[in-house]
């Protein structure tokens, strides 16, 4: 699969080597060079310096041949014009946006571009843990335990 990450800080490089790593074609934008220095040292993918809302960008990483789009850039304004930007004008069938006000996620996600609001997930997640409500969160917190321990040991 080709996937075009936009965002290389902690989240967008921990995601691009998980999918690297399952042998998908990883491309990561990003606007600062030096947060490339995030991804792992065996990343097998490509690095684009530029704006993932610029067309002209978003072309050089290959978004004509892309099967999903994923912007975690610290913006939401940013994620969400080159959500829309992927989805309108290239005609990405899976779109994802990082989107820290729940309310525009909601909003954008009525308006067909998947979001996530790290903003309701961990407060959800945080709210279930002390209340032992084992069926929030309990897969996903083994999950990224897994990995936790697994970046640790390549350290």
């Amino acid at each position: 699969m080709k996937i075009v990450i936009v965002g290389c800080g902690r989240t967008g490089a921990f995601l691009a080597g998980l999918l690297d790593s399952g042998g998908h074609d990883v491309t990561v934008v990003d606007l600062d060079r030096a947060s490339f220095s995030h991804l792992a040292k065996d990343f097998k993918g490509t690095t684009l310096l530029g704006n993932g809302t610029d067309l002209d960008v978003l072309r050089q990483a290959g978004i004509d041949k892309t099967d999903a789009f994923i912007t975690l850039t610290q913006g939401d304004n940013r994620n969400l014009m080159a959500a829309q930007v992927a989805k309108e004008i290239f005609g990405v069938k899976q779109v994802i946006a990082k989107v820290n006000d729940p309310i525009r996620a909601n909003t954008y996600r009525l308006h067909g571009i998947q979001t996530f609001s790290r903003t309701t997930i961990i407060g959800t997640l945080l709210d279930a843990m002390p209340k032992n409500e084992a069926e929030v969160g309990e897969a996903l917190v083994k999950k990224a335990r897994a990995h936790e321990s697994r970046l640790a040991e390549t350290i």
